[in-house]
């Protein structure tokens, strides 16, 4: 039911962008206005901060357009359209942001119907010889009821959960909408409410960024679990089936594979232990491989074509997850063939394999040749103190180093801690003062004036 809030009775499942599973209850009420302090969940922010869910009349019209390609039809109204990029980005010689928005026949048949079905807003569909296919295009009696709180961004609601107003009666659709997945606006500033119209991007709609000095962990980094899942259907839906090498392996596989891998590597780089709880751990991985007799000509097209499939799936491109993510598919896909010779013995009982970064190399532990120079990215928020004032360490000397001038250096001290700065102020002041730190670019005469000043009076906090 749709107020001021998002409530439902009965209790689908809730998953945090990352994929985590949020806690629900059979009533409970999600923020719609964007201004909770307790986001997901509505704090009642919306009865004083000028909510409202009506429409705007300037918003893009519901239209609904017809594309007639070779293979299929595609439909598509950009009146409901998120923005999400999904189609645009992922296939951009079939959806476009300039011109016309689809040239159906621009690409293969499974690449379309793949980008259709993942579209969350429900916009697009298509269809076989001029006949809406809208029963494969929405997966109502396979896919679970969810409600996905994406990261800075809307609600995506899949698997029929419906959707009704304050007097219980169903939300009215757009022409053509699907019933079985939409999405719905969070930061309380769509021109088509209660649905998303992608003015989050317009706004610059941020969640609440938790306090943390950790590294994020590979899985977090990649996007986690939407993200790895869409590698692995990318991979096994697209590139495996093509192949010669790899088809006949995969011939039988179940169809909730790709969900099982993309599970397994979640966990492995360091995300929720699902492959683990639902299927077994690494016993059960090993047991996959056994007797199946891999050649090192199949494995390493396993590796080419998971690593294609990771470029095609927009996972990250830096070179520390890079670094990372290919080191690991190198090594397991190397474990994973000595396994399957004939007459192998892998010890049993393992522990499930934990990946990490790679030899410190961290985001943000280097500084990038195609970054801004280190005066175009200077902290806003540096105040230097006038000729007779005291220097601070919190007021005037840590503002002087930026985040990425703390992540470069953690391995040894922390530049936001006044007791690590204080002890190693003498090595500091003299890479300053010789334009050796920060890396990118030396520090104005000004900025190491006033650290110099302040090693010399005492270091005050």
């Amino acid at each position: 039911m749709l107020t001021t809030g998002l409530t439902w009775s009965r209790t689908p499942n809730a998953y945090a962008w990352l994929g985590g599973e949020i806690s629900t209850t059979p009533q409970m009420a999600l923020c719609r206005c964007g201004g909770s302090e307790i986001k997901p969940t509505c704090d009642g922010a919306c009865a004083s901060n000028g909510f409202t869910d009506r429409k705007d009349p300037k918003r893009v019209p519901d239209k609904r357009d017809r594309f007639e390609g070779v293979q299929l039809t595609v439909f598509d109204n950009r009146g409901i359209c998120q923005h999400s990029g999904f189609c645009t980005g992922r296939l951009n010689t079939v959806f476009h942001t300039e011109g016309a928005f689809v040239t159906p026949s621009g690409g293969r048949m499974d690449d379309i119907i793949r980008a259709v079905r993942d579209c969350p807003s429900g916009a697009l569909s298509f269809g076989v010889n001029g006949v809406e296919a809208r029963d494969q295009v929405d997966w109502e009696h396979s896919r679970e009821r969810v409600i996905e709180v994406t990261k800075d961004g809307p609600y995506r609601i899949t698997g029929g959960i419906a959707l009704a107003d304050a007097q219980g009666e169903p939300v009215m659709r757009a022409r053509g909408a699907s019933l079985e997945h939409y999405a719905l606006c969070r930061c309380g500033h769509s021109q088509n409410k209660p649905f998303c119209s992608g003015m989050h991007w317009y706004i610059d709609f941020k969640d609440p960024v938790p306090d943390s000095d950790t590294t994020p962990t590979l899985f977090e980094w990649a996007g986690g679990l939407p993200a790895l899942t869409r590698m692995t259907r990318i991979f096994y839906e697209k590139h495996v089936p093509e192949d010669p090498l790899l088809a006949p392996l995969f011939a039988n596989m179940s169809p909730d594979h790709p969900v099982r891998v993309a599970r397994w590597l979640g966990e492995v780089f360091g995300g929720p232990k699902l492959y683990t709880e639902i299927y077994g751990g690494y016993d059960r991985m090993i047991s996959q491989h056994l007797g199946k007799a891999l050649t090192e000509e199949k494995r390493a097209r396993w590796v080419e074509l998971i690593c294609l499939s990771a470029q095609e799936a927009a996972l990250p491109s830096d070179a520390e997850f890079q670094a990372a993510f290919r080191s690991y598919i190198e090594w397991g896909s190397r474990i994973a063939l000595e396994n399957s010779q004939l007459g192998a013995k892998p010890p049993p009982h393992m522990p499930m394999p934990r990946w990490s970064w790679v030899c410190d190399a961290t985001p943000g532990s280097r500084v990038s040749a195609l970054a801004p120079s280190g005066a175009e990215t200077a902290e806003a928020g540096v105040e230097l103190p006038r000729p007779d004032e005291a220097v601070g360490f919190e007021q005037h000397v840590k503002p002087l180093f930026r985040e990425r001038d703390r992540k470069s250096m953690k391995f040894a001290f922390d530049l936001w801690s006044y007791d690590d700065v204080r002890n190693n102020a003498q090595a500091i002041l003299e890479r300053v003062k010789a334009g050796t730190m920060p890396c990118d670019e030396a520090w104005p005469s000004t900025w190491v004036e006033v650290f110099d000043r302040w090693t010399q009076s005492g270091m005050s906090k």
